[in-house]
């Protein structure tokens, strides 16, 4: 009896693990099918340029980094603006040159790193933009600050040629020329103080480069940093990324390396988004916070006086993790944190999944804080007027009100917003007469669902911050120079 039991248990056993490995199989197939369903593949997906730095280039200084894009930039003329020969022109393909989406249009192509030296320079500014993204994520950064700063807007490895670059770069290729920009600001400062923006990714960047040095007894190089929306952690759903390309390449499936695949219409920001991409984020963010929880207190004492930007509701980075990951665990000294609310309108309050807010104040019912909150939100329900609030001051009831409020049918900030204000010519609000570029801004089309190749989410995702006069005076505040202190 004892061995018929067995047998049966065994057989079952077997039909259970069968079972189990012909649902996977079925679940990949059906995945595969699903994902090749999609656009196909463009010449900026699969053409890969050899002219882009990685960390084993063997560059030393900034100058050969310059050198290198300008060849990358050349190779991307021969193989792409030369070659596509489109079956049907289109007036928005940033590859299709005279399109209203060609970057050579605008009076600077705000996809290449720049330089902007300046001999009487209070302080250093280095500018790193997000995954995906360019320079010009932070170009209105650096325009106010010209005057006062010796600026240098980095372009990563990967961005601002095609989207095919973000298949091959890895987060210390990313590291690696933050170094090599860090190094050359410090050298044109003479000792005066280098002040970093990162948007994003660039946070990450900019936040990793001071943790490696902390780890390895070094001193840090940045005076203060500035981060807008940034990648301290990522929903877990990301770490599939890696084995999702890993499928792609075994099956040379070549849209399973992207997560979208979409018209390029942006002239600074490629809308298709590689697979390896998403894992190259994810990757970083759990290094810093690898570094960050095996440091003492008095490691964290080093890290640099931050200030950072983050919208309560944002779709691309984990708006709590800058919160739970990174602001809670430093010890005090002169961090400061603004977070910009939705919009509390008692009419809509009912639509909401859920109220964001509630995450946050678990940690804000203390008022011993080891940090200074912000709250940037509505003066009162029923009013598109705003407010500013302490959080951790006195009976958390110490508000200001500010002469801004919030734009008709705007209900929230996004990731992407924060950078950009309502002048901005591409992802503002204000239609340009007689301009020959796209103007993203403007580009809600109502129709049925599924007739544009503009996804419905893309459109109607908040493009610019109508607060953003605020936050520079919040960044004004600051950016003390050392000598001015």
């Amino acid at each position: 009896m004892r061995t018929i039991v067995l047998g049966s248990t065994k057989h079952l056993l077997l039909a259970l693990f069968y079972g189990i490995v012909g649902v996977a199989i079925a679940m990949v197939m059906l995945a595969v099918w699903l994902l090749n369903s999609r656009p196909e593949l463009s010449i900026w997906h699969t053409t890969h340029l050899k002219n882009e730095y990685h960390q084993q280039s063997g560059l030393t200084d900034f100058k050969q980094y310059l050198e290198l894009e300008d060849g990358l930039f050349k190779q991307m003329d021969a193989l792409i603006y030369d070659q596509y020969q489109p079956l049907v022109t289109s007036p928005i393909n940033r590859y299709e040159r005279g399109s209203s989406s060609d970057p050579s249009l605008w009076q600077q192509n705000w996809n290449r790193s720049f330089e902007w030296k300046n001999p009487e320079a209070e302080f250093g500014l280095l500018l790193i933009h997000g995954m995906s993204d360019s320079p010009y994520s932070l170009s209105h950064i650096a325009q106010h600050y010209q005057h006062q700063a010796h600026i240098v807007g980095l372009r990563l490895p990967g961005h601002g040629t095609i989207p095919s670059g973000l298949t091959e770069i890895t987060w210390p290729d990313l590291a690696g020329a933050v170094s090599l920009a860090t190094d050359h600001l410090l050298e044109q400062l003479n000792g005066k103080p280098l002040y970093v923006v990162g948007f994003s990714t660039g946070a990450a960047l900019a936040l990793n480069h001071e943790l490696e040095a902390i780890n390895e007894n070094k001193p840090t190089r940045y005076e203060k940093m500035i981060f807008m929306s940034p990648a301290i952690g990522l929903a877990p759903i990301a770490q599939g990324a890696y084995w999702q390309a890993k499928l792609g390449t075994v099956l040379d499936q070549q849209k399973l390396l992207w997560n979208t695949i979409e018209t390029e219409y942006d002239p600074f920001k490629y809308m298709s988004f590689a697979v390896n991409a998403g894992d190259v984020v994810y990757q970083l963010t759990l290094r810093n916070k690898q570094l960050l929880r095996s440091f003492s207190t008095e490691q964290k004492r080093n890290i640099p006086s931050t200030l950072t930007f983050q919208s309560i509701v944002d779709h691309t980075v984990s708006s709590i993790a800058v919160v739970d990951d990174f602001y809670q665990h430093l010890p005090k000294k002169q961090h400061e944190l603004v977070m910009f609310d939705i919009r509390r309108d008692a009419n809509i309050s009912l639509l909401l999944n859920n109220d964001p807010l509630e995450f946050f104040e678990l940690n804000w019912a203390s008022t011993e804080l080891d940090y200074r909150v912000t709250l940037v939100e509505s003066a009162h329900q029923d009013t598109t007027l705003v407010q500013v609030r302490d959080i951790g001051s006195a009976e958390h009831h110490a508000t200001s009100e500010l002469v801004l409020k919030w734009p008709q049918g705007v209900f929230s900030l996004s990731h992407v917003a924060l950078p950009f204000p309502l002048e901005d010519p591409l992802y503002g609000p204000i239609y340009e007469e007689n301009s020959d570029t796209v103007q993203i801004g403007l580009a809600i089309f109502q129709s049925e669902s599924g007739l544009f190749s503009i996804s419905g989410n893309s459109m109607l995702r908040q493009k610019w911050n109508p607060f953003y006069p605020y936050m520079v005076s919040r960044l004004d505040n600051f950016i003390q120079p050392t000598s001015q202190n």
